[in-house]
């Protein structure tokens, strides 16, 4: 026999699924620091080898991100294992991840076959705003809304850039999105448990 919740009951059981995805998220702040430090390394480097030393290959900075690659499946399959509860939110929310990945992946090599041109860092950017608006609505976690409010803004603003200079609107647009709301999670983490 079903159970029936009242409105209130239903309001209460989806309140507490999102505050358990939040803390969950809050958990994994580490993902968003990591991903942001290294995005935010590898843009400004490529800016400082590029711009600055007209080094040829500025681009190989980029290898950076095979550490979090390499962090990142260390650390999910760890999580995986300590999960106790694996909520509907957290489940769309890795799922939703998951995708920003093959996207990233996918831009990679579509722009790869067709030629990076002088326009490619607003499509990151703009991914970069996809993922956090989604998740901060998602989790009800304004700051990570805004992140990704603010990097779909400085998408567009990059456009009016060079190659060169849109690299430093991407590395804005990491700080924004991913290090800055990855810090306020881990606030509201310590000031829960205080």
């Amino acid at each position: 026999m079903e159970e029936k919740f009242s409105p209130e009951q239903s309001l209460e059981l989806i309140q507490s699924m999102i505050r358990k995805t939040r803390q969950t998220m809050s958990d994994k702040s580490i993902y968003f620091l990591v991903w942001g430090w290294l995005t935010l390394i590898g843009c400004t480097g490529q800016f400082i080898l590029k711009h600055i030393l007209a080094y040829e290959k500025h681009y190989l900075v980029w290898l950076i991100t095979f550490f979090g690659f390499a962090f990142t499946v260390y650390q999910g399959q760890k999580d995986e294992k300590n999960r106790k509860v694996l909520t509907y939110v957290d489940d769309s929310i890795k799922h939703l991840w998951a995708g920003m990945v093959i996207s990233f992946f996918l831009l990679i090599v579509i722009l790869s076959r067709q030629g990076w041109g002088t326009n490619v860092f607003p499509y990151f950017i703009m991914l970069y705003g996809l993922g956090t608006f989604v998740s901060g609505r998602m989790l009800r976690f304004r700051p990570l809304a805004a992140g990704g409010v603010i990097a779909w803004a400085l998408a567009i603003a990059a456009t009016f850039a060079s190659y060169d200079y849109q690299m430093l609107f991407a590395a804005a647009a990491i700080l924004f999105s991913y290090i800055i709301p990855a810090y306020l999670l881990r606030k509201r983490k310590r000031q829960e448990h205080s």
